[in-house]
C-alpha cells in the first residue's frame, strides 16, 4: 500500500494588545491569494505586557511559526521585535509603520491605546441603533416597547419631542416620545417606565401660542382653539400634573435650542442615576 504524506498545516500567529480580530483578518484576506494552502491561524489577543509578549514569541518560536501582530504600544512593539530576533522567530510589524507615518503627517502622537476601532464600530452601530428606535417610537409609536428606552419625552403639541429625541438618539440614546393630549389616555407602558427616565417638555404658553400659529398657518388649519392663548394654558396645566402625579421632571425648553434641552435633560439624568 502506498503510503501518502500528509502536509502538516503551517501555523501562523495574529497578536493584537486587542482581540486580535484585525490581525487575523489580515491574514485570511492575503491567505485567499493561496489556493488550498494549508494554514492554521492562532489569534493571541489581550497581549498588554511584557510577559505575555515573551510568551507568545516563545510559543511561535516552539512552533516555528510567524507572528503578525497590531500592537499598538510602541515599547511593545519594541519588545516583540527584539524578542522575535531572539527566539529566531518572523515577526511582521501591520501597526507601527502606519503609525510612524501618520504622526509625520499629522504632526501629533498616537493615542496608543488598544481597541479603540472595535470602540467606535460598537458606538457608531449603537448611534445606528438608537436613531432606528427613535424613529419607530417618535410620536407615541409602538408603546409596548417603551421599557427598551433610556430616555421617554412626553409633552403637548409643539414642545420639541420629536427634534430633541432625534438630537438624543444621534448621540446613541434610546429615546422616545409621547405626546400628551387630554382627551387621550396615555399608553399604561409609560406609566411602568421608571419616574427618573421620563422627562415632561415645558414652555411658556406665549411661546407655544406663536409656535402653534406658525404650525396652523404652514398646514392651513384653524387656529381655535389649538392656537389660543386659553387653550394652550389648559393644556400646560394638564402636562403639569401628570409629572406632579407621577414623578417626572419638567424641563423648560421656552427659547432654548434643542442642544441645550438635550444638555438639561443627560444633566438632570446623571444626577438621578
Amino acid at each position: 500500500m502506498a503510503e501518502h504524506n500528509q502536509i502538516q498545516p503551517a501555523a501562523i500567529f495574529a497578536v493584537s494588545d486587542a482581540s486580535g480580530e484585525t490581525a487575523e483578518r489580515i491574514v485570511q484576506s492575503a491567505l485567499v491569494q493561496f489556493v488550498d494552502a494549508p494554514v492554521s491561524i492562532i489569534r493571541r489577543g489581550q497581549i498588554n505586557d511584557a510577559q505575555q509578549v515573551k510568551a507568545v514569541v516563545r510559543e511561535a518560536a516552539e512552533k516555528d511559526a510567524p507572528i503578525i501582530h497590531t500592537l499598538v504600544s510602541s515599547d511593545l512593539r519594541a519588545l516583540i521585535l527584539e524578542q522575535s530576533r531572539l527566539h529566531h522567530v518572523e515577526a511582521v510589524d501591520l501597526m507601527g509603520p502606519v503609525l510612524d507615518r501618520l504622526t509625520n503627517l499629522l504632526k501629533a502622537s498616537p493615542l496608543q491605546q488598544p481597541g479603540l476601532l472595535s470602540q467606535l464600530i460598537e458606538a457608531r452601530t449603537r448611534e445606528i441603533e438608537a436613531v432606528e428606535y427613535a424613529f419607530r417610537h417618535d410620536d407615541g409609536q409602538h408603546p409596548e416597547e417603551l421599557d427598551r428606552a433610556d430616555i421617554v419625552l412626553v409633552g403637548i403639541s409643539r414642545t420639541m419631542k420629536t427634534p430633541t429625541t432625534l438630537y438624543l438618539a444621534y448621540r446613541g440614546w434610546f429615546a422616545a416620545n409621547v405626546p400628551i393630549v387630554p382627551e387621550i389616555p396615555m399608553p399604561d407602558e409609560l406609566f411602568a417606565v421608571p419616574a427618573e427616565r421620563v422627562f415632561c417638555l415645558d414652555m411658556s404658553p406665549s411661546r407655544l401660542v406663536d409656535l402653534r400659529r406658525v404650525r396652523a398657518n404652514s398646514l392651513k388649519l384653524p387656529l381655535e382653539p389649538y392656537a389660543t392663548l386659553e387653550y394652550a394654558r389648559q393644556e400646560l396645566t394638564h402636562a403639569r400634573q401628570l409629572c406632579i402625579d407621577h414623578g417626572w421632571r419638567r424641563v423648560d425648553v421656552t427659547d432654548k435650542s434643542v442642544e441645550e434641552a438635550t444638555r438639561e435633560i443627560l444633566t438632570l439624568l446623571a444626577i438621578s442615576s
